[in-house]
C-alpha cells in the first residue's frame, strides 16, 4: 500500500509500505481491526515536525486523523464489523480502564499513537495512507450507523477525529455557556473550530483574533461577532476596550506558543477562564503571580475527542453543524507534499487527503 512518510524537515514522500496485518503477538492480539482510509488530513500539529521544530526519528509514518471502512476485525472484536464506516480519534484507547471511564480516553492506560507504537510495542500505521491497523478497535472506533455516508458529510465527519472536537474541548475547558463573551486566540483550523463550538454552546459575543481575510470570513460564518487583527499588547488593549475595559469571560488558546498563552492570560477578565488546546511546542508559560492576582483560571490540554464524539455526531449527520468547512483544499494522497506545503505557507487553512 501507499503511505505518507516524513523523511526530514519539509521532506514529505509517498512510498510503498507493507500492508498492515492483525496483531499476532502481544496483549492486543484479538482486539484490533484493519481500516481502509476514506479520508485523512494534515493537522497543525503535524507542521511542528514538518518544520523541524520538533525532531522525530525519521523516516516516520505520519498522520493521526481519519475516517474509513473496516475491512477486517480480530477474533475478540464485537462492536465493529467489516463494512462499517468508522471515525478514528487521533489516538487509540481501550474504553474500559479507569481513565477511559472517567472521560479522559487520551490518558488510557493502554493508549498508543498513530505512526508510532501501540501499548505492546508493535508498530502502528500513520493515518495518511491507504490502510491502518487500529489497536483496541472496540474502544477506539466510532461506528457511523447506516454505512457509507453521503460524500458531502465526509469532511465534517473527519473533523470529529480531532480538529472540531479539539476546538470544542477548548470551549468546554473555558466554561463557555449561554451568554458568555469569548475571544479566540489562533485562526487556524482549531481556533476556527473553537469559534463554532462557542457558538454552539450559546456564547453571546465571540471575537476571532485573525489577520487573514479568508479565515476572518470563515470565522464570521461560524459565528464570530467581531474580528480583532491586532496581536500582543495592541490586541489585548483592543479586547479590553470591547468588554468594559476588563476583557471577555473566556479565552480559547489554540496555538501553543509563549506569545499566544501570554495573550490569552492577559486578555481574560478577572475571574475569567482560559481553555487551552494549542500543542505546547513554542514554549508557553504560566505566570502564576498574574494568575494569582487576577483569579484567571487555566484548564485544558489534549482533547479527549472519543469522549465527545457521541454527543456531536448526530448534529453533523443532520446538518446542524458543518465543521468540515475548515477544509479549504483537497489533495490526493500522492499530493501529500503539496498538502503540507499549502498549510505551512498559509495557502490553506486545513488540507484534506483522499487516498
Amino acid at each position: 500500500m501507499r503511505a505518507t512518510i516524513l523523511s526530514g524537515p519539509r521532506d514529505i514522500r509517498v512510498e510503498e509500505v507493507p500492508d498492515p496485518q492483525l496483531a499476532t503477538t502481544g496483549g492486543g492480539v484479538g482486539r484490533d481491526a484493519i481500516v481502509r482510509v476514506v479520508a485523512a488530513c494534515v493537522c497543525g500539529s503535524d507542521l511542528w515536525p514538518y518544520r523541524g521544530v520538533t525532531q522525530p526519528k525519521t523516516p516516520k509514518r505520519i498522520g493521526h486523523e481519519m475516517v474509513g471502512v473496516v475491512e477486517q476485525v480480530a477474533a475478540d472484536v464485537t462492536r465493529v464489523k467489516p463494512g462499517d464506516f468508522v471515525i478514528a480519534p487521533f489516538y487509540d484507547c481501550c474504553g474500559a480502564c479507569a481513565n477511559c471511564r472517567n472521560g479522559f480516553t487520551t490518558s488510557c492506560l493502554e493508549a498508543g499513537s498513530w505512526g508510532g507504537r501501540d501499548h505492546w510495542g508493535l508498530d502502528v500505521d500513520g493515518c495518511q495512507g491507504e490502510l491502518v491497523r487500529v489497536p483496541h478497535a472496540d474502544g477506539t472506533l466510532k461506528v457511523v450507523e447506516g454505512g457509507m455516508p453521503d460524500e458531502s458529510l465526509i469532511p465534517s465527519l473527519l473533523t470529529l477525529s480531532d480538529v472540531f472536537l479539539t476546538g470544542h474541548h477548548a470551549a468546554i475547558s473555558a466554561g463557555v455557556r449561554p451568554g458568555s463573551t469569548v475571544a479566540v486566540v489562533g485562526d487556524g483550523a482549531v481556533g476556527l473550530s473553537g469559534v463554532l463550538a462557542a457558538k454552539r454552546l450559546g456564547a453571546e459575543r465571540i471575537v476571532a483574533m485573525s489577520r487573514h481575510e479568508s479565515r476572518q470570513r470563515l470565522a464570521t460564518a461560524f459565528g464570530a461577532t467581531d474580528i480583532v487583527p491586532q496581536r500582543g499588547d495592541e490586541g489585548i488593549a483592543a479586547l479590553k476596550e470591547m468588554f468594559d475595559g476588563i476583557g471577555p469571560d473566556a479565552v480559547l488558546e489554540c496555538v501553543g506558543t509563549k506569545e499566544s498563552m501570554d495573550q490569552a492570560l492577559r486578555s481574560a477578565r478577572p475571574g475569567g477562564q482560559v481553555g487551552f488546546v494549542g500543542v505546547p511546542n513554542g514554549g508557553p508559560e504560566l505566570p502564576v503571580r498574574t494568575m494569582f492576582s487576577t483569579n484567571v483560571g487555566v484548564r485544558g490540554g489534549v482533547a479527549p475527542v472519543r469522549d465527545y464524539v457521541d454527543e456531536l455526531l448526530p448534529e453533523v449527520l443532520d446538518g446542524s453543524l458543518n465543521p468540515g468547512a475548515v477544509f479549504d483544499a483537497t489533495f490526493s494522497l500522492d499530493e501529500s507534499a503539496e498538502a503540507y506545503a499549502a498549510m505551512d505557507e498559509r495557502r490553506a487553512i486545513k488540507s484534506l487527503l483522499r487516498p
